[in-house]
């Protein structure tokens, strides 16, 4: 996408928006159990939080030795993720960029979180995701993934199937578990995945 695309795109303009006059009913402030379940058993290495928004999950595994960095193309999300992370005292690396576009990321990771950010991507923009994921986790590295189930929403399909999920992942990864659940009358699921 070209500089003048990136500028004028809805998509981040809306989210700009929506940061800034604070409506953002995505950003609970809190840390899912199912991460905290795996913080609190998993020895603390690198981890990357892809959508990470204003910082909670990113903060979250800092306060548990982690060494992190977050990543969302909300610059406005990244501003205030900064923002409680300095107060508190946290180093967290955070980045306002496109999660399929991480070359600037070298080094491998232990965990990798997203909480709601593959699924609102395209089917171009999946593959990138996942062939940066594949370049940027470790062997035996733990791959937490949040998403809504496919559905219809205002007439336009969102989410993802678990087929496709299994299908961008599973030349690199293997699924270890998945837990089906439901967010607002909506079908969603957690997966964790590790890399071969």
């Amino acid at each position: 996408m070209g500089f003048f695309n990136r500028i004028f795109d809805r998509k981040r303009l809306v989210f700009q928006w929506r940061y800034f006059r604070k409506q953002t009913p995505w950003d609970t402030r809190v840390t899912p159990p199912e991460v905290i379940e795996f913080l609190e058993q998993a020895k603390a290495g690198r981890a990357l939080d892809l959508g990470c928004g204003t910082g909670t999950n990113a903060m979250a595994m800092a306060r548990r030795g982690w060494t992190v960095t977050g990543v969302d193309f909300s610059s406005r999300a990244i501003g205030m993720a900064k923002h409680k992370a300095s107060e508190e005292g946290l180093k967290i690396d955070y980045y306002a960029a496109d999660v399929t576009d991480l070359g600037f990321l070298k080094d491998p990771y232990d965990y990798v979180l997203d909480i709601g950010c593959l699924f609102t991507l395209n089917r171009e923009k999946r593959l990138k995701y996942a062939q940066h994921l594949e370049r940027l986790m470790k062997p035996q590295g733990i791959f937490m993934l949040y998403a809504w189930l496919h559905r219809e929403l205002n007439g336009r399909p969102s989410g993802i199937s678990i087929e496709e999920v299994q299908s961008l992942l599973e030349p690199w990864f293997l699924r270890k578990r998945l837990v089906i659940g439901e967010e607002k009358g909506f079908g969603s699921a957690w997966y964790w995945y590790e890399r071969k």
